[in-house]
């Protein structure tokens, strides 16, 4: 079970919202650019200025990141907006808005940068296991258990914990590992998935 397999509910719920931004010229690239900008500005910010209270903006932006990730590819498909650009755009947008967002975190473990970091570089690469499947004859694949919504929840339970004047200790080392481990489980699903689909396409 993945928080992405709710993307459908969440998706009519904007579809009204959708309509009036492309009657008014609004882009699904130019939604794209800006969550990608607006996630680095909040990353760095965070990054300069650890202080716990701020981190409170994490889980907000992420819930409406979410929602502008939804609205630029309902943008894209619903309303003729596809384009080679977009597709870049998306990607490279979520991965490096996900570091910027995730670094943060990394910054304010006493128990040094290595452990955040590495969850960092195994959640950019579930979303290139991803991808792959497009190379291969599959599709984009989004399978759990860790996909790019689901660390948003953790992520975000992670900033109103810091906000709430949590800290972190020892501990955290043994989160990290915990979600490393569903990180490869979920790049071994993504590889898996794409295979399977890939020689069911080919049949």
């Amino acid at each position: 079970m993945s928080v992405y397999q709710l993307k459908s509910r969440f998706q009519n719920i904007l579809r009204p919202l959708v309509r009036s931004l492309a009657s008014r010229g609004v882009t699904a690239n130019q939604v794209t650019s800006v969550a990608a900008a607006v996630s680095v500005a909040l990353g760095l910010f965070l990054s300069v200025a650890p202080l716990p209270h701020w981190f409170l903006l994490v889980p907000v932006w992420f819930l409406l990141r979410m929602g502008l990730n939804a609205i630029d590819g309902m943008l894209a498909r619903e309303h003729g907006q596809k384009s080679i650009l977009g597709a870049y755009l998306n990607e490279i947008g979520d991965v490096v808005s996900d570091v910027a967002l995730y670094l943060p975190f990394a910054l304010i473990d006493p128990n040094g940068l290595v452990p955040a970091l590495s969850v960092i570089f195994l959640s950019a690469l579930t979303e290139f296991a991803g991808v792959l499947g497009q190379t291969v004859g599959a599709s984009r694949r989004y399978d759990g258990p860790l996909g790019k919504s689901d660390r948003a929840v953790l992520f975000g339970a992670l900033g109103i914990f810091v906000a709430v004047g949590g800290t972190f200790a020892a501990w955290t080392s043994w989160l990290w590992a915990v979600v490393a481990l569903l990180l490869i489980w979920t790049i071994i699903n993504r590889i898996s998935a794409g295979i399977r689909e890939a020689h069911t396409a080919a049949r």
